[in-house]
Order: C-alpha cells, then structure tokens, then sequence
C-alpha cells in the first residue's frame, strides 16, 4: 500500500492522467475516528488512486436527523477512476464497514460522499457532482476549505456559519 501523506505534503501525480477528486467522510456510530482512518487507508488501496491530502477531523451534530454527534473529514485524491466508478469503490467501503441505509439520515457507521470530481458535473440517478448539498453543510464546507480553499466561496462559509462545529485538535490519520 502506498503510504499516505499528511496535507503538509503533496505527492507528485499518478503517472497516469486522473482527476482530482474531494471525498466527504463522516461517521457517528461506533469508533467513528477509526472508521475514518480505515476508510482513509481503503481509499488509498483503490487502483489507479492516491490520497493527497486530509483535513483535519470535525465534529458537529447530525444534520436533520438524531443521534450521536458526527465526526468528519475530507480527503483530496487524485484518481484515474470514473465518476461512477469512485462512487461504487466508495460503497464496497461503506458496506464493509456495515454501513446500512434503513432509512434517509440514519446513523452511520461511515459515509462518504464524492464532493467535487475535477471540474466535472454531472446529474445522474446514481450520483450529482457538486455533491448537492454541498453548499448547506458546515461539516462539509470548513473541511474542504482547509485543504482547498479555492473550492469554497467565502458566501457558503457566511451561509453555515451558525451551525456548530468543532475542529478537534488531535492528528486522526498520520498513522495510517
């Protein structure tokens, strides 16, 4: 397995062309920073993809829905994968972490949500890219500021501002 990078430092790219990707992780059942960080690591083993950098892990209550709070990330990845093709490596990793959708906003044992994909969009019954409610969510936005601030437009910042979030200050993924 290629060893991951902390947001510090940038690898150089696949040798193949791939886009950049953003990928939202959240989690609020069980040791939700170590499904994160082995979500991480299965990220980092997909073919023709590398983890470029994370942010640092968040917490913020459940957004339209109950229970434990959330903790969340984002990761950059370059990746030679398809839109489509991401979404359905991001979901074998769902459902080995026994990930279940009983029902909308249920608690999860990971959740992760293509954001951005290069400068692509797209609208499918499978997968929009912008992630749809990418602009409404604090524990989305102040992650993907942190490791591309170029990405998030000062506004949406300004939009989420009431929702509460906590930076945690603790490294969550140098060691993986």
């Amino acid at each position: 397995m290629t060893p991951i990078q902390p947001t510090a430092a940038r690898p150089p790219p696949l040798a193949s062309t791939g886009s950049t990707a953003y990928i939202g992780l959240g989690a609020n059942l069980g040791d939700a920073p170590a499904a994160l960080r082995s979500a991480v690591q299965a990220i980092a083993a997909l073919p023709a993809t590398r983890v470029l950098r994370w942010s640092a892990l968040y917490r913020s209550a459940p957004v339209d829905a109950a229970g434990p709070d959330y903790h969340n990330a984002v990761v950059a990845v370059q990746t030679a994968l398809t839109p489509h093709g991401l979404l359905a490596a991001l979901q074998a990793i769902e459902a080995a972490a026994g990930r279940e959708r009983p029902y909308r906003n249920a608690p999860r044992t990971l959740d992760l949500d293509i954001l951005l994909f290069g400068g692509q969009v797209l609208d499918t019954p499978a997968l929009t890219v912008p992630h749809p409610r990418l602009r409404e969510r604090a524990f989305v936005l102040l992650p993907l500021a942190e490791i591309a601030p170029e990405h998030v437009h000062p506004a949406w910042l300004a939009a989420v501002q009431d929702q509460h979030i906590e930076r945690l200050p603790a490294a969550w993924c140098e060691a993986v």
